[in-house]
């Protein structure tokens, strides 16, 4: 019997992960999102527009691709979500997949609630751009038993170069919220450079060049610093000064789970909170190089 997959949230990132799941699995891939245009745009590829109620009742396996933990809780335990449609006599759906970056300790709360009713949690963040997620290139981290990875791994193989398993539930949120860490913090200190180096005299253009051919060469600096920072273009609908916070304090409260100090981290969350207030939210989160030059508020 051919395998029904579900995907909710098919934004900036899901999009392209359902696109490709679709495209590359084999499988009837049913979709949904709150809007619903970004799923009819995918019926080239072979994405069938369905409902969040219809993919309970039809999909042995729901991937999710939501903004935050609250989002995937209310799609999985809240009224009308995956829990309160489930055929429970058709025992089709087993396993529930979260891409989105979410937090660890209501993450594995989640999972021994789903377990409950006999349906497994996976949490399977995804790391990398938004063409590496249209070109089917991203990092999968994923949070499993050995023989959920084995089942999985085929279909996030449609959506990742590089599906790497860290070990059991909540691992997977653990190594994506240090990933994301590492280089919103890596981004601030670039943003730093930029505007003490352009006070003093040097363009960000020739700064973040100077950079890419010495020590302080990064991923970071090849695509952020070179193609945002240097060039000051803060697009919005791309990972938001909002969406960096939130990563940020996932990765504060893993910190003070764990009895840590993280005053780095601390630091560059207060930068984009600044950056937040100056209207700068939904813009590219390197934007806070705008506030640290004090180039104002966003009109």
């Amino acid at each position: 019997m051919r395998t029904t997959l579900g995907f909710i949230g098919v934004g900036a990132m899901g999009a392209g992960m359902c696109r490709n799941l679709a495209r590359k699995s084999g499988c009837t891939v049913l979709a949904a999102d709150l809007d619903m245009g970004n799923v009819h745009a995918l019926a080239g590829d072979g994405v069938v527009a369905s409902s969040i109620e219809e993919i309970a009742r039809s999909a042995d396996i729901v991937f999710l691709s939501l903004p935050a933990i609250a989002q995937v809780e209310a799609v999985c335990t809240g009224p009308g979500g995956l829990l309160a449609n489930v055929d429970v006599k058709a025992k089709a759906l087993h396993t529930i997949v979260d891409m989105s970056t979410s937090d660890v300790a209501r993450t594995r709360t989640l999972a021994q609630r789903l377990q409950e009713r006999g349906i497994a949690l996976v949490d399977a963040p995804v790391a990398r751009s938004r063409e590496a997620a249209q070109k089917g290139t991203l990092l999968i981290t994923v949070g499993a038993t050995d023989t959920q990875f084995a089942a999985l791994q085929p279909h996030l193989a449609c959506m990742g170069s590089d599906v790497l398993h860290c070990g059991p539930t909540g691992t997977g949120q653990v190594v994506k919220i240090m990933n994301n860490m590492v280089l919103i913090n890596t981004v601030h200190a670039l943003a730093e450079a930029c505007a003490i180096a352009e006070r003093s005299g040097v363009s960000k253009d020739l700064l973040t060049q100077a950079l890419g051919l010495g020590s302080a060469a990064s991923f970071a600096l090849q695509l952020t610093g070179s193609q945002y920072l240097a060039k000051d273009v803060f697009p919005e609908k791309m990972f938001s000064a909002a969406y960096a916070h939130k990563d940020l304090q996932l990765a504060l409260a893993l910190a003070r789970n764990v009895g840590l100090a993280d005053e780095l981290t601390e630091c560059t969350a207060q930068q984009l909170r600044k950056s937040m207030d100056r209207g700068y939210a939904q813009n590219y989160y390197p934007v806070m190089y705008r506030v640290i030059a004090g180039k104002g508020e966003n009109p």
